[in-house]
């Protein structure tokens, strides 16, 4: 049984590497749903064709995140997140299939996915906590993506997830519960498709699931003789400068610095990271948050002492630092996660790579 609480910072954006199936299942239901027209203006925007990706595994982080994108703006509908998630199936995840065939129980299947970003795709950190013999999933948006476009990408995570799930085990699973960080509207469709209590207006976007789902057993008919390849590298330039940033953290450096530092202009540095739908100064609040919540999960410094670790030297400027990266003041965050610590050897949930 999992065993302690955890944060992950499995955000990735960018250039970074996700898996091409995702692309895939994104182009067909596009397809299916808005049209031929529809999927030709999104594969000549991503400079990638139905066609060849049947010959890749691995695919741009931006590539992604457009095809998305362009079905929210689209598709006309609130739940459509939802529907695309829950159109996947098992057999589509070519590079998944023999890690997933390794794992014997529902459990282990979503370690595997908090764990292994890269080969799943990740577009958020997440913080992990029991509660009421539930796992809660609370998505962190550290990168600080659109609000609506963040909502989206929760809505279809739950939606893969759970439909791939219910494949697997072959069990009608249901969610224990979703909160939603927008506005009421019709939630009919998300609490019938998910079993879920849905509420809006929350602090945060996170879902639940029972620990008696998680204790199912996989019994889906994977092919034999499927051998697990190696993860392909590509030469990312995200990866380089948050390589870079957390290297010399908290010293971090000026932008011309890091330009210099990557053997570029200011301007083709600045240009670059535009390109992929990012900034120098955004990458490194991004350090600077994922750092900040994990010294506020661990509760061993004060808030003056993380300001100070974190390069501050007013800790007023770090509380507003920190409201504008995750929507409210570290002493807040630190209250709303105070219930999960209590008694360090009970009911501890362990995530771990």
């Amino acid at each position: 049984m999992l065993q302690r609480v955890d944060y992950k910072t499995n955000l990735m954006v960018g250039d970074q590497t996700y898996p091409a199936f995702e692309l895939r299942n994104i182009l067909d239901f596009i397809a299916s749903h808005l049209g031929d027209k529809a999927l030709e203006q999104v594969c000549a925007h991503i400079g990638i064709g139905r066609a060849e990706l049947t010959h890749c595994q691995f695919v741009y982080v931006w590539q992604v995140e457009y095809a998305m994108e362009f079905l929210r703006l689209q598709g006309g509908d609130p739940d459509i997140g939802t529907k695309l998630g829950l159109s996947y199936r098992v057999n589509s995840l070519d590079v998944l299939l023999p890690h997933l065939a390794e794992l014997t129980s529902l459990q282990a299947c979503l370690q595997f996915v908090i764990n292994h970003p890269s080969l799943v795709g990740s577009f958020t950190d997440s913080l992990i906590r029991l509660e009421d013999e539930s796992v809660c999933i609370r998505w962190l948006n550290t990168g600080r993506i659109d609000k609506e476009q963040y909502g989206f990408q929760f809505l279809h995570s739950i939606g893969s997830l759970l439909g791939l799930a219910r494949e697997l085990t072959g069990a009608e699973i249901r969610l224990t519960q979703i909160n939603l960080a927008e506005p009421v509207r019709d939630g009919s469709f998300l609490s019938v498709a998910t079993g879920a209590k849905v509420q809006f207006n929350c602090e945060y976007y996170e879902w639940s699931i029972s620990l008696n789902y998680l204790a199912l057993d996989i019994n889906y008919p994977f092919p034999e003789g499927t051998e697990i390849t190696s993860l392909v590298s590509t030469t990312s330039l995200i990866e380089t400068v948050l390589k870079a940033i957390r290297a010399q953290f908290p010293d971090v450096p000026h932008l011309d610095e890091m330009a210099a530092q990557l053997h570029m202009s200011d301007r083709s540095f600045r240009r670059r990271l535009a390109q992929l739908g990012s900034s120098y100064q955004r990458l490194v609040d991004q350090v600077r948050c994922q750092r900040a919540v994990e010294l506020i999960l661990a509760n061993e410094l004060d808030i003056e002492a993380i300001a100070e670790s974190l390069g501050y030297s007013d800790v007023s400027h770090f509380r507003q630092s920190f409201k504008h990266w995750i929507g409210h003041p570290p002493g807040y965050f630190s209250r709303l996660n105070s219930g999960q610590r209590g008694d360090a050897n009970k009911d501890k949930l362990t995530i771990t790579s």
